[in-house]
Parts: C-alpha cells; sequence; structure tokens
C-alpha cells in the first residue's frame, strides 16, 4: 500500500505540474490540453456507448490474446526445458523471432488474417508468447534434480512428473511471465487496433481522434484510458500472485 499510495504522489505532482504549466501558458493547450481538460473528457467518454465498446472490444481481445498465449507457452515452455536436445535444434529458430516486434508483423498479419479482430489477438499472441515460455524453461532448470530423479525412482513417467513436479514448482515463475506478458498483450493489441484501422477498439479511436480533428483531449483520454487499464491489469496480477505464492522465495520481479 506504502508503494501504491507513494506511486499515486508521484502522478498526482506530474499531473499539477502539467496543469500549472497549461494554466500559465507555457504549453499552448491546443496541443496538449490540460489534465483536468482530459479529466472531464474521460467523464463524458465513460457515458459514451460507442466508446465502451471500444474499450470492450480491447478487453476482449486482450484477455483471448493471453488466454492463448498461456496455453501455448506452458506446454512448449516445460517441453523445451525438459529435452535439451529439441531446445537446443529449436534455438536458432526462436532467437530469430523472439526480437522481432509484433508491430513489424502488422503488414503481414493483414495480408494474411485481414483486418479483423483475428490480427489483433494473432499478435497479442504472438507478443505475449515469450516472457511465458522462457519463464517456464528458466524455472525448470532451476529445479532441484533430486525431485525429478526421486519421482522417476518411484516409475513416475516423464508426461506426469512434469505436471506433478515440475509444473507446481514452476508456477510463480509461469505466473510473473503471465503478469509480464498480459501489459505486453494489451500494448500490442492497441498499437494494431491504432495502425491497422480495426473498426473496433481503443487504438481505433484514438486514431479516429487524431485524423482530420483539433480534439487532442480525446486522443489524450484514450491514451489514459489505455494507460489505466494497463496499470488495474499490472497491479491485479501482483496482488493475486502475491496471495497464491505466498509460499514462494521466487521473485515476482524476475522476468525471462
Amino acid at each position: 500500500m506504502t508503494r501504491f499510495l507513494r506511486g499515486l504522489a508521484g502522478l498526482a505532482g506530474f499531473f499539477l505540474l502539467w496543469e500549472a504549466a497549461c494554466r500559465t501558458g507555457l504549453i499552448d493547450q491546443t496541443f496538449l490540453p490540460a489534465p483536468s481538460k482530459v479529466l472531464a473528457t474521460i467523464v463524458q467518454l465513460l457515458g459514451d456507448v460507442s466508446f465502451l465498446r471500444d474499450v470492450i472490444a480491447t478487453v476482449l481481445a486482450w484477455a483471448i490474446a493471453l488466454l492463448i498465449a498461456v496455453a501455448i507457452a506452458v506446454p512448449a515452455g516445460l517441453l523445451l526445458g525438459s529435452v535439451p536436445g529439441l531446445r537446443a535444434a529449436t534455438a536458432s529458430v526462436v532467437e530469430f523471432l523472439r526480437p522481432i516486434p509484433a508491430v513489424a508483423l502488422i503488414p503481414l498479419v493483414l495480408l494474411v488474417i485481414g483486418s479483423g479482430p483475428e490480427s489483433k489477438i494473432t499478435l497479442g499472441v504472438y507478443a505475449s508468447l515469450w516472457p511465458i515460455m522462457f519463464n517456464t524453461i528458466y524455472a525448470l532448470g532451476e529445479i532441484d534434480p533430486v525431485l525429478m530423479e526421486t519421482a522417476r525412482a518411484y516409475g513416475t513417467g516423464r508426461v506426469r512428473s512434469l505436471t506433478s513436479v515440475a509444473l507446481p514448482h514452476t508456477a510463480p515463475f509461469v505466473f510473473t511471465g503471465i503478469r509480464l506478458s498480459a501489459t505486453i498483450a494489451l500494448i500490442a493489441i492497441v498499437s494494431t487496433e491504432f495502425l491497422a484501422g480495426t473498426k473496433l477498439g481503443i487504438g481505433n479511436f484514438i486514431l479516429q481522434a487524431s485524423t482530420g480533428s483539433t480534439r487532442f483531449d480525446l486522443v489524450l483520454a484514450g491514451t489514459v484510458v489505455a494507460g489505466v487499464l494497463g496499470f488495474l491489469i499490472n497491479e491485479g496480477l501482483d496482488q493475486l500472485g502475491k496471495r497464491l505464492f505466498r509460499w514462494s522465495t521466487v521473485d515476482r520481479g524476475a522476468t525471462a
């Protein structure tokens, strides 16, 4: 709570400086409206059905993309982490794909899939896949070999060892990857909505507001709402992880 309050205090100080700069004329409010005006615009938008539809479209695409990424990345991480030969064989492909930004693939995805919600979900999955998978692989490398050897000594098969021994041990690491991927997926989806011009979504709202209009308060309002969503997602998952894994000594701030 102390960290949260300090964060709010810093944010409030930033907005006060911004407000003062706008009120004193240091900043032209035509291009950068005061925070009070942006806040008033957000309040108005929260009563706008079309804007709420955009927010819901983004949140749904984010949730679907994250769930698909988890369903792919966790089994893939367990497999690659437990079979060194397979991991070595696929390392070059993985290391080639991982650094490619999701936004760089937008033209290709639009050509192959189209500009519907499938495109932003696909890119959200691609962007959020890697932290989960690599955290899972890393966690497998940290397992005490005695645990796996004991399981094998009792006749436990490879698949059951992964699900009953390895997976519980890797759970805190996997959850850290999910928390990191959650915000990455949101960034990828909003960016795709903005750059690809999808019909619904916060990114599309920002695009429409910035095209042929001087209503920069709308642009900033959409941006702030996206930022608030990211903040709430990250804080919510962080608090959930602390409750679920109180027993764990794993540093949940670790990254892949």
